[in-house]
């Protein structure tokens, strides 16, 4: 065991063995039966969620199956070893599968496992690795136990439309190449679970419809990911302004508690094609910057409590093909710039306090008007209504959003240095030849004609080499450029009998 470092560590881990303790008990009685099919019982899914605090080894979290590998299996390489592990303890972690799509995860031919895939490792194209796991809509009750991080090449991992409970392991971080993780529609618990911020590879989070709480971390914004997807759970959160680092190109947020402001800092999403935030507390004016979004075909915002008008800035978002404001209470008029959108099939804004509604609007191919305070058209509020609520002028300035910060653009990359020539080497000095030896002396120099005879000759000069120089200092060495950040060149998406990405969301979100 590990030293205990907090004491609330300490005590999970006494409840943890508490818990186990009574499940052994229990279980020592009679085990529930997990039904084969339909719903999962609260009684089942707490069932498995304590069968799976049986396996913490520490107060760290580690768990795990007991696993023992025959020594009569032969495998292709060790990572297939280490595969096996992961499987069977996985199958040991599973109660019920109607489908009995593990039933042949038996022998060390882990690649013909249903619902496993195989793929050249991306380090090493001549041994086989596992690639993928795909058991979607399998209806499988149990949970994930820690050996599933030895899957170390897996890119990807889904298992939406099951009964899975408890938590996410924590192993997960040794997934460096994790590229999809889709644990939608299960019945997954607790906090966010933050080990999907340790997976450097990953593209698409799909965590919708399972029973995560709390809130979300603010880091998962500024991740490199394509896809987002955490409808339909408990989180309860302010959307933090670096909502807008997010490189997504679709987030769902929609059936949770969020609330505070939608922040302004979504006009920095220039990736983006679709954000869904309905069915959430948010509490304040729509930011204008939302129309510098000029790839975004889907904006879904009702059954909050915004407030204000529409920003004509939202004639900007050219793409703009499906906008929702209703059940809010917005008001003002309807900007015409809206309903020209050259792009807009459906304008749904019921349910609000508009008082203005531009004749270009009545032409959209599908729109909803009703229960606003449209004079001359139908089914709308009461004039009571509409005077109550219209009498309180809304200041967007006492929510005390955020200002927008347009994001700076990237920096040009860096120039590779100038080479800097070494100096040339300095001409070479020779010393002159010392003079040949004569028994004369040498012939006098003459200048001009002498008056006299001459007088004695000047002792002979003899030239040297200058000083050495000193040397040059030694040439600047730049180092090589950093390598390139590592390509997963291995067994990406798509792969043979696995979907990109899973089934996109329902229609109602």
């Amino acid at each position: 065991m590990k030293k205990t470092t907090h004491s609330h560590l300490h005590l999970s881990l006494l409840i943890a063995l508490f818990l186990g303790t009574v499940v052994c008990l229990s279980a020592a009685k009679q085990a529930p039966t997990i039904s084969s099919y339909g719903g999962l019982s609260d009684a089942d899914a707490m069932y498995i969620k304590k069968r799976q605090l049986l396996y913490y080894k520490d107060e760290f979290g580690d768990r795990g199956e007991r696993v023992t590998v025959d020594p009569s299996l032969v495998f292709p390489n060790p990572r297939l070893r280490n595969a096996y592990i992961a499987l069977q303890a996985w199958k040991q972690a599973i109660f019920s599968d109607p489908l009995n799509l593990t039933a042949n995860w038996v022998g060390s031919q882990v690649c013909n496992y249903e619902g496993v895939f195989c793929a050249p490792a991306p380090d090493n194209k001549t041994i086989r690795t596992v690639a993928g796991i795909d058991l979607n809509h399998g209806d499988i009750a149990g949970y994930l136990p820690e050996e599933l991080g030895l899957l170390v090449d897996l890119a990807l991992f889904h298992i939406n439309s099951n009964r899975f409970c408890g938590t996410v392991p924590r192993k997960f971080k040794d997934m460096r190449l994790l590229f999809e993780l889709d644990l939608s529609n299960n019945r997954f618990a607790g906090k966010f679970p933050q080990v999907v911020l340790k997976l450097p590879s990953l593209k698409f989070l799909d965590l919708r419809f399972n029973e995560f709480e709390g809130t979300v971390p603010k880091e998962l914004f500024d991740k490199d990911l394509d896809a987002i997807f955490i409808n339909h759970n408990r989180f309860v959160f302010d959307l933090p302004e670096n909502l807008g680092n997010s490189p997504v190109s679709v987030i769902v947020l929609a059936n949770n508690k969020f609330h505070g402001c939608v922040p302004s800092s979504l006009g920095n999403m220039s990736n983006l094609n679709e954000i869904i935030l309905m069915n959430n507390g948010f509490r304040s004016c729509m930011p204008a910057e939302i129309g510098l979004l000029k790839d975004l075909t889907v904006l879904d915002v009702s059954f909050n409590q915004l407030m204000g008008p529409l920003p004509d800035a939202f004639g900007g978002m050219a793409s703009l093909e499906q906008l929702n404001v209703a059940h809010n209470m917005l008001s003002g008029k309807i900007p015409a710039s809206i309903c020209k959108l050259p792009n807009l099939d459906n304008f749904t804004f019921s349910y609000n306090f508009f008082t203005g509604e531009p004749p270009v609007c009545l032409s959209l191919p599908d729109f909803s008007d009703r229960r606003n305070c449209l004079p001359a058209r139908p089914l709308q509020r009461s004039a009571a209504q509409c005077n109550a609520f219209l009498s309180r002028p809304v200041d967007c300035s006492s929510f005390r959003c955020a200002p927008f910060v347009p994001s700076l653009p990237p920096p040009p990359p860096p120039s590779p240095p100038m080479p800097v020539p070494s100096p040339p080497p300095p001409p070479p000095v020779y010393s002159p030849p010392p003079p040949p030896p004569s028994s004369s002396p040498p012939p006098p120099i003459h200048y001009k004609p002498p008056p006299s005879p001459s007088p004695p000759p000047p002792p002979a000069v003899y030239y040297h080499s200058p000083p050495p120089l000193s040397p040059p200092p030694p040439p600047v060495i730049y180092g090589s450029p950093p390598p390139p950040t590592p390509v997963y060149e291995g067994p990406l998406p798509p792969i043979t009998g696995v979907s990109y990405a899973s089934p996109p969301p329902p229609p109602f979100y």
